[in-house]
Order: C-alpha cells, then structure tokens, then sequence
C-alpha cells in the first residue's frame, strides 16, 4: 500500500493527515502540547487510528510546522509556506490567492496553476490578525472561540474597537462588557477589527482569481463575511476537508508526489 502522511504541528494546534492515491483516509487535530514532538506523536497517532493503520505502514512522510523537525518518524521536512500552496491547491484546484489564518501568524499567497507559491507575505510578529487575537477575546467573553462567529449575524449594533493591538483591544473589550454593551455586539466588532487587519495583509499581494481562506480562523463566518466586503472578492469555501488542516493535507500531497516520482523513475 503507497500510504503516506503529512503532520503540521502550529502554535496553537497540531494536525495530521493520512492519505492513500492522493485520497484522506484518516486524520486527527489536536491542541498542541508544550512539546512539538510530543504534539507530533499524538497527532499522527490519531490519524492512524482513524485510519485503522500503524506508523509502520506509512510510506513516506513529510512534516511542516514550527514543530517540523521535530518529529522522529518523518522522512523529511518542508516550510508551511509550500505546504499550505499545495494544500490549498488540493482543497480547491482553481485557487489563486490564499490566505491563512494560523494561531499566532497570518499568511496571504498567489498560486500558479500548479500550486506553486508566487508571492506571499506574512504577519508573524504581532497577535492582532492570528488565531490568537481572537482567541484572546473570547476568553475575555468567556466563550468558546467557535461561538465568536455566529454572533456576527445576531448583532444589531456592532462596537469599534479603538486598536487591533490584542493588548488594547482586551481591555476596550471590558470596557464595552463593563458598559452593559451586548455581547453580539462586542463579537461583532472583535470579528470585524480582526478582518480589517488581515484584508491589509491581503491586499498586499494584489489578491485575484478564486480566492481561497485557509486555517481555523476559515471556519469563523463572521470574520469571512467581513473580509469579502473590505476586499470586494468572493472567499470561496474548502468542501473536501476542513480548511483547518490545509497544512498536514499539503504536506501529504508532497509526500504523495515524491513516492510517485520514485516509482516513475524506477
């Protein structure tokens, strides 16, 4: 069996992906642990029992991440950049721009036809605009980061909040929980400013054809909703798998493609 896997392990979580003929037959996400191989284990693990396999039956492996060398059963490493391209190329073949949403960095990138990284650019030096940043005002709102998008559409009046600095905005965030301000309402304005910020990283890369959202922040309607109207273009959605995993699917992919080669060449 040419059985082969990919492992992302982010910041905030850590996602594995089995694949078989280029099809996921098994994956697992996890929050990730204080150690990356630790967090690498456990991922892989619960893919290959979604997957009713063993680690001895995978192939070739390739692992991305900041916990990317860190992981004693992958057979090589490749940057999240290339990996999330690929991945988001097998989510949706026609996808030109992508942007990604990690936990505590934010990535907009051009495609070309193959999948291939153009041109990117990338916010890893400050919260506001990464997972991280909302997960943030949800502890503060004392919810579940996956309720902070639904309450986008249940807002009337939604607040503005003075600085996408996570810091500042925390506490303009109490100052509106204090003030009796309802909470659809302070959701509302946490999705928007979270938007605004990641619609400036976007438009520096000139964002055309299919445009595609990848990461957790993907499944965060509110934050979607709001980045199609600041940046006028339509954000078309991942239906073959969760768009969270983009990472571990890329790094499969590659996996996929490199035992192919091999065969090809023999």
């Amino acid at each position: 069996m040419s059985i082969v896997a990919g492992c992302d392990v982010g910041s905030l979580t850590s996602k594995a992906v089995i694949m078989k003929h280029n099809k996921i037959i098994g994956s697992f996400i996890l929050r990730s642990k204080p150690r990356p191989r630790d967090s690498a284990d456990a991922a892989v693990k619960g893919a290959l029992d979604a997957a009713g396999l063993a680690l001895e039956d995978i192939t070739y492996c390739i692992g991305t991440g900041y916990g990317r060398d860190r992981m004693a059963f992958a057979d090589h490493s490749v940057s999240e950049i290339s990996c999330h391209g690929k991945g988001a190329k097998w989510l949706l073949p026609s996808a030109r721009t992508v942007i990604d949403i990690g936990g505590q960095d934010c990535k907009a990138m051009k495609l070309d036809s193959d999948g291939q990284v153009e041109r990117f650019n990338a916010n890893d030096k400050c919260a506001s605009g990464t997972g991280r940043f909302l997960e943030v005002m949800a502890n503060v709102l004392g919810m579940d980061i996956n309720e902070l998008g639904p309450l986008s559409r249940k807002a009337r009046s939604p607040i503005t909040l003075a600085s996408t600095c996570t810091v500042w905005a925390q506490a303009d965030v109490i100052k509106y929980l204090n003030s009796g301000t309802p909470i659809e309402d302070i959701g509302a304005g946490v999705n928007t400013a979270m938007a605004k910020r990641v619609a400036i990283l976007a438009n520096t890369v000139k964002p055309e054809g299919d445009v595609l959202m990848t990461g957790g922040v993907a499944k965060n309607m509110g934050v979607v909703a709001t980045l199609e109207k600041l940046l006028g273009l339509r954000i078309k959605k991942a239906r073959r798998a969760d768009p969270q995993m983009a990472g571990a699917i890329g790094a499969a992919v590659m996996a996929y493609e490199e035992i192919t080669s091999r065969v090809l060449e023999n």
